[in-house]
């Protein structure tokens, strides 16, 4: 068994070749919460040692956050600071990879009037949107992963000691990340390639829609002609690989934005703007989310809603298998970047333009013209369980098995 230290490095070592895959000469941006302080350093080390030109960190404070939204003014957070708008815009013109290391609460803004989450949501979605852009067409090369922060930790692993929370949550990340293998790197590559079979598979099929059926669950999904499954890698406009979730356990596509009908009902609860959301169901008519009901949290998803006309429609259908390590864990992360890699997902909000043919290189015009959702905003929720089949229907609206019992049925 490989020591902490080891299993740090590794972590360390993945999120700068595998995550970013930082290149000689490239500018890294990191955003961090200041609980990351000893990771962020080992991080940029290892970025340094790749040959990373420089690396810029912006920190984020949990309590400095919390006390923002309880005594700065209403009006504030309808505004978005621009410097912080260009400081993205012109490293992503540069070329720059962007990682975000994650630790918030769940909890941190319980308690906080939603209208100010809201309108905070609404004022960064906005100004951050040419940036978003670039992200959701694989322009840039961009990584999503996370480290244990008290209160995060504290959430998991409420029965334990207060000192045993922390190096819980390292051990249950280490090994979602594949950090606690021997040799890391290989286990990604090979990783890919087993999630790049499942999305060769779907691609040739060409499937015209995928019905959902599970408890509380009974939702027909239409896909966009031209439509492009995709795992685990990509590649920037440069040619460079990278891995935008780690973990990652999904393979995924776009909905077509008019095609949606019928109800979903959540299987784990949704971890948004500081606030816990649960036991939800969303009713879909024409694309459109038509009704929402949750017994925890409804006021903060009816204001998700409520972000834009694009935050009403899907911009994600996403396929994981129960089986998958996560799920197989038993643990509750209460943060999507690992509860959605352990259940079938969908999200609200933005598709991505590189789930399309040509989409890539395609105007916002064009991408909306082939029924791809725009919005200045983009979350996933699980829907996944052992007890949910999904059909696939082709053109001649015959049907073949996908998921049975939550699991692939090929």
């Amino acid at each position: 068994m490989s020591t902490f230290e080891q299993q740090i490095a590794h972590y360390a070592d993945l999120a700068v070749q595998v995550g970013v895959n930082i290149q000689p000469n490239q500018y890294l941006y990191i955003s961090a919460s200041t609980e990351t302080v000893e990771f962020v350093r080992l991080v940029t080390e290892k970025a340094y040692d790749a040959g990373a030109r420089q690396v810029f960190v912006d920190w984020i404070d949990d309590v400095v956050t919390r006390l923002r939204y309880e005594k700065a003014p209403s009006d504030s957070f309808a505004e978005f600071p621009q410097w912080k708008v260009m400081e993205r815009e012109q490293l992503a013109e540069k070329g720059a990879a962007f990682m975000s290391i994650i630790s918030q609460s769940p909890d941190l803004l319980k308690g906080i009037d939603p209208s100010r989450i809201a309108d905070f949501q609404k004022a960064s979605g906005q100004a951050l949107d040419k940036y978003r852009q670039y992200v959701q067409s694989d322009k840039i090369s961009w990584t999503v992963i996370a480290a244990p922060s008290d209160a995060w930790a504290a959430k998991v692993f409420p029965e334990l000691p207060v000192e045993e929370r922390v190096p819980a949550l390292w051990n249950a990340i280490f090994q979602s990340v594949r950090a606690d293998q021997e040799n890391p790197v290989q286990e990604w590559i090979e990783h890919d390639n087993r999630l790049h079979e499942k999305v060769d598979y779907l691609n040739q099929k060409r499937y015209r829609k995928l019905h959902y059926t599970a408890p509380g669950t009974d939702l027909t999904i239409e896909l966009p002609e031209g439509h492009l499954w995709c795992g685990a890698g990509s590649v920037n406009e440069k040619g460079h690989a990278f891995m935008a979730n780690m973990p990652t356990e999904e393979v995924f596509t776009v909905p077509l934005k008019t095609g949606v009908d019928g109800v979903v009902s959540s299987t784990k609860p949704l971890s948004y703007g500081g606030n816990i959301i649960d036991h939800f169901k969303i009713t879909f008519q024409g694309g459109r989310v038509i009704d929402v009901s949750a017994e925890q949290g409804e006021e903060v998803l009816q204001q998700l809603i409520d972000t834009d006309e694009g935050a009403k429609y899907l911009g994600e259908v996403a396929l994981v298998p129960h089986t998958s390590p996560i799920s197989q864990s038993g643990l509750l992360f209460y943060n999507t970047l690992f509860d959605e890699n352990a259940s079938n997902h969908l999200a609200l909000g933005s598709a991505y333009a590189f789930c399309i043919e040509g989409g890539k290189k395609m105007s916002r015009e064009e991408l909306e013209q082939r029924g791809l959702n725009q919005s200045i905003t983009h979350v996933d929720f699980m829907i996944g369980s052992a007890e949910m089949d999904i059909d696939g229907i082709l053109d001649d609206g015959s049907t073949e098995p996908i998921f049975r019992n939550g699991n692939w049925a090929f």
